[in-house]
């Protein structure tokens, strides 16, 4: 790929920004995008409260108080050494193919997660709480996300999903980063994180998609999270990505997708983590704060607000949301709902211990 970039920004944690004209980025390498122009931003849902917009120096590269002009958006630049982390040149920037199940882990994928599904979901918000989990060596990694998802967990899976994550293998450090993944033939062929592949069209000149997320949360101390809204506009069925209140970071266009250009059948919050079984032990590679649910709020991770938008571009509550941990003794969950956070979870754990050999 050859970028044309007008600036580049220094940020304190090594990366290095690179502003790229917004008809040069990745996305419109993409056969069926060639020649195509970002869109205009789309209606939000409905019951979507836009007030409070949140600051967007969010990330460590804003530091530095440069960003990149209009008409410009922010590319984490990929380095000689980011390459030569990654298994393979093709697989750089891609999640292993594996055997997808969500009730599965043999292939040392470990959850623990919050779902709804058995109806037609059209977008998924969520308050995530952003911690920087210690991740034991460069080939696992700690991530907290949402999923939309569509088809089966075969080879035709579909899948939208946005996050944090702390993954040394693709990043080269244990900051928690902002990203972004999508795949429609179950982690094969398409799709990767970020913008490392064309398909995602970044809109925003602002936020960094890769870029280490800054502050994070403490034990027993200050506590950060992140608003994430993934939905389909309804007139161009596309489906776009907003943080904070308001701040439109880009969309997935609908062609790139099977299932998901119509609806999705499943919705997905929670934890995930690798555990690669170092000396035959399980990893302790923590997901979330470290800390088992039970510990609550100030100490355990939490997903908070979590809603779906239905049919008709209403953001809803949770119908009837099923919590899943794969490993309890390892990683928990424990669902709740009041009036303040609506639907939340608490969730994580610190991998190895007494009761996870």
């Amino acid at each position: 790929l050859v970028f044309f970039f007008f600036l580049c920004v220094q940020s304190p944690d090594g990366d290095i920004i690179d502003c790229v004209l917004l008809r040069h980025q990745p996305a419109f390498d993409h056969p069926k995008l060639k020649g195509k122009k970002p869109l205009d931003p789309p209606e939000r849902p409905n019951g979507h409260n836009r007030k409070g917009m949140a600051a967007e120096d969010f990330q460590m590269w804003m530091m530095s108080g440069e960003s990149c002009p209009e008409g410009t958006i922010p590319i984490r630049r990929t380095t000689e050494e980011d390459m030569l982390r990654a298994s393979s040149v093709a697989s750089f920037g891609k999640k292993p193919t594996r055997l997808v199940r969500r009730d599965s882990s043999s292939d040392g994928h470990e959850h623990a997660v919050g779902y709804v599904s058995g109806d037609e979901y059209y977008g998924a918000k969520a308050n995530i709480n952003v911690w920087a989990p210690r991740v034991s060596n460069q080939y696992e990694f700690s991530l907290s996300q949402l999923w939309v998802i569509s088809g089966s967990f075969g080879d035709d899976l579909n899948t939208i999903e946005a996050g944090w994550q702390v993954s040394p293998e693709l990043y080269g450090d244990y900051y928690p980063r902002f990203f972004t993944y999508w795949t429609s033939d179950a982690y094969q062929a398409t799709g990767c994180y970020n913008l490392l592949c064309s398909g995602f069209v970044q809109t925003n000149n602002r936020i960094a998609i890769g870029a280490a997320i800054s502050p994070t949360s403490s034990y027993g101390g200050g506590q950060f999270d992140i608003s994430l809204l993934v939905w389909k506009d309804p007139k161009h069925g596309n489906w776009w990505l907003e943080f904070g209140s308001g701040i439109l970071v880009g969309y997935w266009p609908s062609i790139l997708f099977t299932h998901l250009r119509d609806r999705a059948s499943m919705v997905q919050f929670g934890g995930e983590i690798v555990n690669s079984s170092p000396g035959g032990s399980h990893t302790s590679t923590e997901m979330g704060s470290g800390h088992f649910a039970g510990e609550g709020f100030g100490k355990a991770s939490y997903f908070r607000n979590l809603q779906v938008v239905d049919w008709d571009n209403n953001l809803i509550p949770l119908p009837n949301l099923k919590v899943l941990a794969d490993h309890p003794n390892c990683y928990d969950i424990q669902g709740g709902i009041n009036t303040v956070w609506g639907n939340y979870f608490y969730y994580g754990g610190p991998g190895r211990n007494v009761n996870c050999p």
